[in-house]
């Protein structure tokens, strides 16, 4: 599985993803300003971890992936995103344990109204919740909070793995993906950005969850692919789904690479395919669904073009990269060394 790549081409996701029509928001500037300002006023970077944030552009993330979010629904899931970037920043540095610590805080002021230990991310999450649960619905935020506790263990688990250099099989690896890539998280504040709250019976339904997890599953097998560069060079690659190809198969870096392009062509197609069998859940219900689905094929072509207009994964390459789709691989110590603290 130890690749001696020293360069690999993308898979071409976003001719793959054609059938989703991408777009950006119009609040973007003046939101992505104020929710900026809002995680810096907390502190909690240190000056090369917050160049790297800003870099990171998260709210341009949002920007293509709720396009069709109001302002302040748009500047509140800016906020949302920010804030997951500094529990998956914390965390990455922590142990199992310590990992634990730190999402147990953000759950217990998720959890409960007023709840504060004095933390920065104590305080973050609050003002968060204050502001989501003015307009949300009873249903969709108690599957919030669930997403939530699923995506804490998750992430605490990735970090057990990693002190153990252990690499999950395939099965397993593509569970803990669709919980610690917080996707689920991202896609349960669809209904808060759209003012509705779909009863549960629509989320049990077979085949609107196999839409779910084919959106999802695009986001997760993009993500990974793009970010292995990236990852690799920090010498964080066991939570990616590149190396756990490589591993399963027995295969090199492109090969993996090539296969994930592959599966990204099978998840679209059973998208498209279960699209037109869903089933009628009543006028006002399918009304809302329409809402829910288009927001969700937001986010895989949302995600694609964000990742090629930042410099996040590709560096300043990343419209060369766009274009080339060849990653010449970093090696380890030019990136360990320039983004520790």
């Amino acid at each position: 599985m130890y690749s001696t790549a020293t360069s690999f081409y993308l898979p071409d996701l976003l001719s793959l993803s054609k059938p989703f029509k991408g777009s950006t928001n119009p609040h973007y500037r003046k939101a992505a300003a104020e929710s900026r300002a809002w995680v810096n006023s907390f502190n909690v970077f240190t000056d090369r971890k917050r160049a790297f944030f800003i870099q990171g552009y998260n709210e341009l993330l949002v920007s293509h992936t709720y396009p069709h979010a109001g302002y302040g629904e748009f500047r509140t899931i800016c906020d949302f995103v920010n804030l997951l970037f500094v529990v998956d920043e914390v965390s990455d540095d922590q142990n199992g344990a310590d990992a634990r610590k730190t999402g147990q805080i953000y759950l217990n002021a998720l959890r409960y109204p007023g709840w504060t230990d004095g933390s920065p991310l104590a305080r973050m999450t609050r003002e968060f919740r204050e502001r989501l649960t003015r307009t949300t619905g009873p249903r969709s935020f108690r599957r919030f909070l669930q997403h939530s506790e699923d995506y804490i263990e998750c992430v605490s688990r990735e970090a057990e793995y990693r002190e153990r250099g252990e690499i999950l099989d395939m099965e397993s690896f593509k569970h803990l993906r669709r919980e610690n890539s917080a996707i689920r998280l991202c896609f349960g504040l669809f209904e808060y950005s759209l003012g509705i709250d779909l009863p549960d019976e629509v989320f049990q339904n077979p085949i609107f969850e196999r839409l779910y997890w084919a959106a999802a599953d695009m986001v997760c097998w993009a993500n990974d692919v793009y970010s292995y560069n990236m990852e690799q060079a920090k010498g964080h690659t066991g939570n990616n789904i590149v190396t756990v190809l490589m591993k399963a198969q027995g295969c090199d870096l492109q090969t993996a690479s090539d296969l994930i392009g592959a599966r990204y062509a099978e998840l679209m197609e059973s998208y498209l395919a279960d699209r037109e069998r869903l089933p009628s859940f009543g006028p006002q219900i399918d009304n809302d669904v329409r809402l829910y689905l288009r927001a969700m094929e937001n986010w895989p072509i949302g995600n694609l073009e964000w990742s090629f207009e930042t410099n996040r994964y590709f560096g300043p390459l990343h419209d060369e990269v766009r274009h080339t789709r060849l990653v010449v691989l970093t090696p380890q110590r030019d990136v360990s060394d320039s983004d520790s603290d």
